[in-house]
C-alpha cells in the first residue's frame, strides 16, 4: 500500500522541498498553495496524513485542523511554525494534530514522524477492522457452516440486513431459518427494538388474527380485556412470521394491507393504529406452487419476497457436517456432565452417509441421543440411533446422492478401514492406494 500524503504551504520553496523529501521516501505527495485549496482536495479523500502551515491566508492552519478533526477523527496532521509561535503549535497538539516542526524543517525528523505517524494509524485502522469483524462473526455465531452456500447465505443476510426490505426465508424444516432471521434483526438498525416472533402454523385462524393485530375487550367469548397484538409490540422493531404459508387467506389480506399501508385495527376495534415493522418471514413451502392453487395471494407473496434468503439442506453442505458434529459434542456433554471428546471411524461414516432428511434438527437430536447412551468418552456405531445404523451392513458402503468426490473419498477410505478393523496394510491393498497415500487422506492420523 502507497500512502498518499497532503502538503499545505503558502511558500513554494517549502511546499515544493518537502513533496520531493517524501517521495523519495517512497510516498505519493500531493501539494495545495493555501487552506482554501488543501481543504478541497482534502474532501475528495484517500488523504493519508496532512502535513500543513500554521499561518496562511485565507484559511489558517488552526481552521484546517479542526476541520480534519472533524471529518476523519484521528487522521494524523503535522503542523509546521516559525520559531516565534510555538506556542501556537502546541495549542495545535491540544486540537488534535500530531506532532509539530519548526522551519526551517529538519527533513529527517519529519520523515521519522511521518513513519511513526503512519504505523500508529495503520495500528489503529486495522485494530479497529478487527472488531469491526469480530462484532460481524458474534452475529453469526449461532449458524454454523463454512461452505460455499452457506457463504452466500451470510452475504446476503450481511446485505439484506441494514435495510428496511422485507425478507422471505425459504428452506426445508429444520435447516435452521430462525436463526437467521435472529442474524438479520442482529445486524439491523432495530437491534435494540423487539424482536417478536410467531408460529403461524402454530394458531387456528381466528387466534391467529388475535396474535397478530390485538383484540378489544369484548371482541369475542373470553376477550376480557384489550390485548396488544404482536405487530403493536414489535413496533420499530422486526416481526418473524414464521411457516407464513400455513396463514389463512382472510388474514393475508390483513397482512398485505399492514405491509402497504402500515395500518391495521384491532380485532372488534374501530381505532387505526399505525406501526413500523420491518417484516421477516419464513416458509417450507413453495409458495409460487401455493399461488398457482389458489392457497397463497400473489400480491402478498412478492410483498414478502423483496428479499429472498434460500438456506440449503444438510444434505447439500456436507462440508459442515463435522462443525455441526463438534459443537453438538460440546454443547451435550457440558449438559450432560460427560466428557465425550471423539467419534470412532465407524460412527463417524454412518453420520457422513446418512442423508439427514430432517436436518440441522435431526442431527442435533442423533446427537444428543449419542452423548447420552455413550459408555465411554468416544461415541461408537452402537450408540447412534437405530435409523442411521440401519442399511450400514459388514460390507456395503453407503454414499447418497449429491454426496462431493472429497466426501465420498472419505466415506470409503474410512468405512473399509473400520471394515478391515483399522487394519492400515489391508486397507490400502483393497483400495489399490499406498501407505503413505492412505496416511495424508486420513489427515496425517496413525
Amino acid at each position: 500500500m502507497k500512502f498518499r500524503l497532503l502538503v499545505v504551504d503558502d511558500e513554494k520553496n517549502i511546499r515544493e522541498g518537502l513533496a520531493a523529501a517524501l517521495e523519495m521516501d517512497g510516498y505519493e505527495v500531493v501539494t495545495s498553495k493555501d487552506g482554501l485549496e488543501g481543504w478541497k482536495r482534502f474532501e475528495k479523500g484517500d488523504i493519508d496524513l496532512v502535513i500543513t502551515d500554521l499561518k496562511m491566508p485565507g484559511m489558517s492552519g488552526e481552521e484546517f485542523l479542526r476541520g480534519v478533526g472533524a471529518e476523519t477523527p484521528g487522521l494524523p496532521v503535522i503542523v509546521l511554525t516559525g520559531h516565534g509561535t510555538v506556542e501556537n503549535a502546541v495549542a495545535a497538539m491540544r486540537n488534535g494534530a500530531y506532532d509539530f516542526l519548526t522551519k526551517p524543517v529538519n527533513l529527517d525528523r519529519l520523515s521519522i514522524l511521518v513513519r511513526r505517524a503512519l504505523e500508529n494509524r495503520t495500528l489503529v485502522l486495522n485494530h479497529r477492522r478487527m472488531e469491526e469483524e469480530l462484532a460481524h462473526r458474534k452475529q453469526f455465531q449461532t449458524i454454523i457452516g463454512t461452505s460455499a452456500p452457506m457463504r452466500r447465505v451470510f452475504d446476503t443476510i450481511s446485505r439484506a440486513a441494514p435495510t428496511r426490505a422485507s425478507i422471505l426465508i425459504t428452506g426445508e424444516s429444520g435447516v435452521g431459518k430462525e436463526l437467521v432471521a435472529d442474524a438479520i434483526h442482529d445486524l439491523s438498525p432495530r437491534k435494540d427494538k423487539p424482536l417478536i416472533k410467531v408460529h403461524c402454523a402454530a394458531l387456528a385462524a381466528s387466534l391467529l388474527e388475535s396474535e397478530l393485530f390485538g383484540h378489544e375487550k369484548g371482541a369475542f367469548t373470553g376477550a376480557v380485556s384489550r390485548i396488544r397484538g404482536r405487530f403493536e409490540l414489535a413496533n420499530e422493531g422486526t416481526l418473524f412470521l414464521d411457516e407464513i404459508g400455513e396463514v389463512d387467506q382472510n388474514i393475508q389480506i390483513k397482512l398485505l394491507r399492514v405491509l402497504q399501508d402500515k395500518k391495521f385495527e384491532r380485532v372488534g376495534g374501530e381505532e387505526t393504529i399505525e406501526t413500523d415493522v420491518r417484516i421477516v418471514a419464513a416458509t417450507n413451502k413453495d409458495l409460487k406452487a401455493e399461488i398457482e392453487k389458489g392457497a397463497f395471494r400473489e400480491d402478498l407473496y412478492y410483498r414478502l419476497n423483496v428479499v429472498n434468503i434460500h438456506v440449503p439442506p444438510l444434505r447439500e453442505r456436507r462440508d459442515d457436517l463435522p462443525l455441526f458434529i463438534s459443537a453438538f459434542l460440546r454443547e451435550f456433554s457440558g449438559e450432560n456432565g460427560k466428557q465425550v471428546t471423539g467419534i470412532n471411524d465407524k460412527a463417524r461414516s454412518c453420520l457422513y452417509a446418512y442423508p439427514w432428511p430432517g436436518n440441522v434438527r435431526e442431527l442435533r437430536n442423533c446427537m444428543e441421543s449419542a452423548v447420552v447412551m455413550a459408555r465411554g468418552n468416544t461415541i461408537t456405531e452402537e450408540d447412534l440411533p437405530p435409523s442411521l445404523r440401519q442399511g450400514s451392513d459388514e460390507g456395503w458402503i453407503r454414499i447418497p446422492m449429491g454426496t462431493s468426490l472429497e466426501d465420498s473419498e472419505q466415506i470409503i477410505i474410512r468405512d473399509t478401514l473400520s471394515f478391515l478393523k483399522g487394519n492400515k496394510s489391508k486397507t490400502s491393498e483393497v483400495l489399490k492406494i499406498g501407505r503413505k497415500t492412505l496416511h495424508r487422506k486420513l489427515g496425517g492420523q496413525d
